[in-house]
């Protein structure tokens, strides 16, 4: 009972957050327009308490991820905006991490046995597929920005794979695109709206990217496959 107890409490205290930053209307914060209306007052507190502005960013980014909460594209202009696209990369890669590792703990904690008991042998089976190339896989879904951010960090913790192939996956993983973003912050004052930011030439060089983390994957199936054969 006591664990059940605690899964509980820590599942209301999630729901209870994410209610109080739509209720406190946070997402109105974490918006495009409300950044540019500040933008001078942001430069000049990060321009005089730097250190203390990269710690309050990073804890605001991991946060926003860990809740699921909407404005990580804004979250991720602004980073390069303020600290330009070499730190804002580096904070943004940290602190997405960071926030991504809590979420995958947390639903592995709270609903990860109750899940593979309900899928039952399919699920198993689905689980192991994944957990044999997690690495390679992880690292497709970083890679490839057709998939939700928050989704990735979720589904991985039904299946069996190692907390330290999820963090070392996912903070390669997001490098590329959080480089583009912090370097797309840096002209934050001509961004007027988040739609078509990435160019189809960008996402296409993301696409190959995550083909190219699936290689292997699809050479030691290939070698598997004639080796049955023989």
């Amino acid at each position: 009972m006591s664990a059940a107890w605690r899964k509980l409490a820590l599942l209301a205290a999630f729901v209870a957050v994410i209610a109080a930053f739509f209720a406190l209307g946070g997402q109105h914060y974490l918006s495009l327009d409300a950044v540019k209306a500040n933008r001078d007052a942001l430069l000049a507190f990060t321009s005089e308490h730097f250190v203390a502005a990269l710690l309050l960013a990073f804890v605001v980014y991991a946060a926003a991820t860990a809740f699921s909460l909407p404005g990580g594209l804004v979250l991720s202009l602004t980073m390069g905006f303020l600290f330009g696209r070499w730190v804002g990369t580096g904070l943004i890669v940290l602190a997405a991490t960071a926030g991504a590792a809590l979420v995958f703990l947390a639903a592995r904690y709270l609903f990860a046995d109750a899940a593979r008991r309900r899928m039952g042998a399919l699920g198993e089976k689905i689980s192991r597929g994944f957990t044999a190339n997690a690495f390679n896989y992880l690292l497709f879904l970083r890679l490839v920005p057709v998939f939700p951010f928050f989704l990735v960090n979720l589904a991985p913790a039904f299946t069996g794979i190692r907390l330290r192939t999820y963090l070392l996956a996912t903070s390669i993983g997001i490098v590329p695109g959080s480089f583009v973003y912090a370097n797309l912050g840096q002209t934050l004052g001509r961004i007027d709206s988040l739609s078509g930011l990435v160019s189809p030439e960008t996402i296409g060089a993301f696409v190959l990217l995550g083909l190219l983390a699936l290689l292997p994957v699809l050479l030691k199936k290939h070698r598997s496959a004639r080796a049955e054969r023989a």
